[in-house]
């Protein structure tokens, strides 16, 4: 072939290599950027399922934004879940995670044991038992009332009911835990021996050696643990019967999403519902990231 004239055809491995990806790229198009985009328009519109779609412009995001209360409470039961859960969450399984690194017996049974929960998930099955845990005649309030002291309907009380899932949530440290503990062992340990011959104690090792070092891996499980808590759906139906109970106290956006969607069929003011989560994470995200240049540190 001359030198600069277009190819009409592709090679032979060329062709091989694209038609390995076709597969990918027919699911990646059909099932997920075009119900996508099908969602798009459909938050510019009055659909219910049973008729054709009436475009109605941006009327859905101004009735969200100007006279919509359950919007707001979803909005504030969320980020109270996020700014609680999260940190709890992190804290927990970077503290774990430290204890682990001290080298004892049985690692790999304990890692398995913490890491346990995560495996399940938020399922149905452990929504439920979390319930059963924190009903009136729960088995906690069974613990309490063997030193006398009478418990509240935990789920039942709107004082109570979002804590016993931010509760869950931290229960199920083991990822965030795995993944912090990998970060430590990367840590060399002559570091840490430099420190000590400086006189360094285990507390300004921990704020001077092991934070710094770790804030790549507390970025990555930020990020990843954020945007789950955002994304929660399943403990807060099961547990409020999918109606955001009591009194709307664990009303999350997803399952306000849920109830406009499935409940009462305004499957246009869900999309426009679903896009204003997608903005929302994807905003925290970019700012997540615009703002690590100033406190994550990573090896040269």
């Amino acid at each position: 072939m001359a030198a600069g004239k277009p190819r009409l055809w592709f090679s032979a491995r060329e062709r091989a290599g694209y038609t390995f990806l076709l597969p990918w790229a027919i699911g990646f198009l059909g099932l997920s950027v075009g119900p996508m985009l099908w969602s798009l328009y459909l938050s510019f519109t009055n659909f219910d399922l049973l008729t054709s779609p009436k475009w109605v412009g941006a009327s859905n995001y101004v009735r969200m934004f100007s006279s919509d209360p359950k919007f707001l409470t979803s909005m504030r039961v969320t980020f109270s879940f996020v700014l609680f859960s999260v940190p709890l969450k992190l804290a927990f399984a970077l503290g774990v995670a430290l204890l682990l690194n001290r080298g004892i017996r049985g690692l790999s049974l304990y890692r398995a044991m913490f890491y346990l929960p995560s495996l399940l998930g938020a399922s149905v099955a452990v929504a439920i038992l979390w319930r059963q845990l924190f009903a009136g005649n729960g088995l906690v309030n069974k613990f309490l009332a063997i030193f006398g002291i009478e418990g509240p309907s935990w789920i039942s009380n709107p004082s109570y009911s979002l804590w016993t899932l931010v509760a869950l949530s931290v229960w199920q440290f083991g990822s965030p835990m795995i993944v912090f503990l990998a970060g430590l062992r990367q840590i060399p340990a002559d570091v840490y021996e430099a420190a000590s011959i400086d006189g360094a104690g285990k507390v300004r090792q921990f704020l001077r050696i092991t934070l710094p070092l770790l804030t790549p891996v507390i970025f990555f499980n930020a990020i990843i643990q954020t945007i789950d808590a955002f994304k929660s759906f399943t403990p807060a139906f099961i547990i409020s019967g999918g109606m955001g109970n009591p009194v709307n106290s664990t009303l999350f956006y997803t399952l306000y999403l849920y109830q406009e969607a499935f409940g009462f069929f305004r499957m246009g003011y869900a999309s426009a519902l679903a896009w204003v989560l997608l903005l929302l994470i994807s905003s925290f995200t970019a700012f997540a990231f615009l703002t690590s240049r100033y406190w994550v540190h990573y090896d040269e």
